[in-house]
């Protein structure tokens, strides 16, 4: 993904989640994802996916058993 995907993900998360500390990074020696932080922390990726001319993003998160506790 190019900058411009990534400050538009970024800005799109921030709005939706009314959060300024998500941040959407590009991932080294990858142009298909980006990593998504909340502060200093890991929390998942954005995948783009381009099909037929349409562009979608698909945000993947795994939530761990023991954070659920």
């Amino acid at each position: 993904m190019n900058a411009t995907d990534v400050k538009k993900l970024q800005d799109y998360l921030q709005k939706l989640f009314d959060n300024q500390n998500v941040a959407v990074k590009p991932r080294p020696n990858q142009t298909d994802s980006v990593e998504v932080y909340m502060k200093d922390e890991y929390i998942g990726l954005i995948y783009k996916d381009e099909d037929e001319g349409e562009i979608s993003y698909d945000f993947q998160m795994a939530i761990l058993d023991f954070d659920l506790q």
